[in-house]
């Protein structure tokens, strides 16, 4: 992040340029000059102004540092899902570890994010590859939000601007997001996943292989669930067999979230999205991720909750989904049963941290 000092005290005019000056990743290593150590020529007050949307003076030489021990790095989120972009295009291999990631997602002892992801070299004729690392070490399939976020960073890496569309190599499959005119991505996530043994879940299917509006019972409550992937596995509740219509504020989400994605009828554990309908075509969700707990937003979960909704009849195949973080628009294309998902990823901060 790069930060700006100013000066209150008329005392001291002549500092040294580096206090006039962004600072930067090697300025963070230099002695105390003169006038730190003279009490005498010290302002009686300073003021920081943190810069996080600023380039930095200089991008190229922020970006392609090698430093085998520091990382650097750049952050983005997508309505609040936080996540550390790292180049990695030079490499298929992470330049960190599952460890390491944990380390740097950690909220208090670290920079903080949902996951570490990486823009890697592209396979099978893509553009690029992308794999993440969530903050508790696993590695999903792929990411709504974070193909988003992935997307504005391989854009600031080429240097261009304008409406771009990138063929993104993903856990998942091929990834298609498109920066826009207004900034926001639009993404062609492929086609739903819907036969239980590809989620992958236990429950027990319907005629056509789906498990739709079927009762799972969590701590003796029965709820009924439509279970979708999006390359990665989403079970989708909007009622259960007490409460026909949920208020989604009152889910203890941090009781009951981890009881589903570890529930034994999900095999590769599972996200789980809690659904209230406002109307056939405004949906409001909260979500557990698997491996990253309760968080803001989740592109590939509100993917789920859209066709899940056509599924069993709450909404129609275009709609808002509201999140914590704001809201994602979703449309379910019946000419080529395709789900697109077009929102924000917004740039936070450059970054370094030791490795």
């Amino acid at each position: 992040m790069e930060a700006v000092l100013t000066f209150s005290s008329p005392s001291c005019r002549s500092l040294p340029s580096i206090y006039a000056t962004r600072f930067s990743p090697k300025l963070y290593h230099r002695k105390p000059s003169k006038f730190l150590r003279n009490p005498s020529c010290r302002p009686p007050f300073a003021s920081i102004s943190v810069d996080a949307l600023r380039m930095p003076s200089s991008k190229p030489s922020f970006l392609d540092r090698k430093d085998p021990d520091i990382l650097h790095f750049v952050k983005y989120h997508g309505l609040g899902n936080d996540f550390i972009l790292v180049d990695n295009r030079d490499s298929l291999e992470p330049r960190v570890t599952p460890e390491q990631a944990m380390k740097i997602c950690n909220r208090n002892f670290g920079v903080g994010a949902d996951g570490v992801i990486f823009a890697m070299p592209g396979l099978n004729d893509t553009d690029y590859s992308m794999r993440i690392f969530n903050s508790d070490g696993s590695e999903p399939e792929m990411c709504g939000n974070g193909v988003r976020c992935i997307a504005r960073f391989i854009a600031e890496l080429e240097n261009t601007e304008g409406t771009q569309r990138f063929k993104i190599h993903t856990g998942a499959g091929l990834i298609v997001p498109e920066i826009q005119d207004d900034g926001k991505v639009k993404v062609d996530m492929g086609q739903p996943i819907l036969l239980a043994a590809d989620v992958p879940t236990k429950l027990p299917a319907n005629h056509t292989g789906a498990v739709v509006s079927t009762e799972l019972f969590v701590d003796g409550v029965g709820w009924n669930v439509t279970c979708v992937s999006m390359g990665n596995p989403h079970c989708v509740t909007f009622n259960t067999k007490q409460v026909e219509a949920l208020q989604v504020d009152e889910i203890k989400l941090e009781e009951v979230g981890p009881k589903f994605e570890h529930h034994e009828m999900f095999p590769s554990r599972t996200n789980t999205e809690f659904v209230q309908v406002f109307s056939r075509s405004h949906l409001k969700m909260r979500v557990w991720e698997r491996g990253a707990g309760a968080t803001l937003a989740c592109g590939t979960g509100a993917c789920a909750v859209v066709v899940a909704a056509v599924l069993e009849g709450h909404a129609e195949r275009i709609c808002t989904v509201d999140l914590p973080g704001g809201p994602l628009e979703i449309e379910w294309r019946e000419e080529d049963n395709h789900v697109y998902m077009t929102g924000p990823a917004e740039k936070v901060f450059y970054g370094s941290v030791p490795l």
